[in-house]
């Protein structure tokens, strides 16, 4: 699946990867493939993801939205 993590400034990343934990504003919470759509608020926390190599990778945000249908995962992060 793939991932987008963005801000209004830049791109912090785009790939695939297998999994991706976000900081949600209820809780934190897990993305694997073919999860069903959704669109969360996020909270100050650590957006956690493994890519495709296996690589374990993380991105600090002081919040956001996430948004995941069709294994893409849009995160937008102030």
């Amino acid at each position: 699946m793939k991932l987008q993590i963005i801000s209004a400034q830049e791109v912090l990343y785009t790939g695939e990867v297998s999994q991706v934990t976000l900081p949600g504003s209820m809780g934190e919470f897990t993305v694997l493939r073919n999860h069903a759509s959704l669109l969360a608020t996020l909270s100050a926390g650590t957006v956690r993801y493994t890519d495709d190599a296996g690589n374990n990778l993380s991105s600090e945000i002081t919040g956001g939205i996430a948004d995941v249908d069709n294994n893409v995962i849009s995160v937008c992060v102030y």
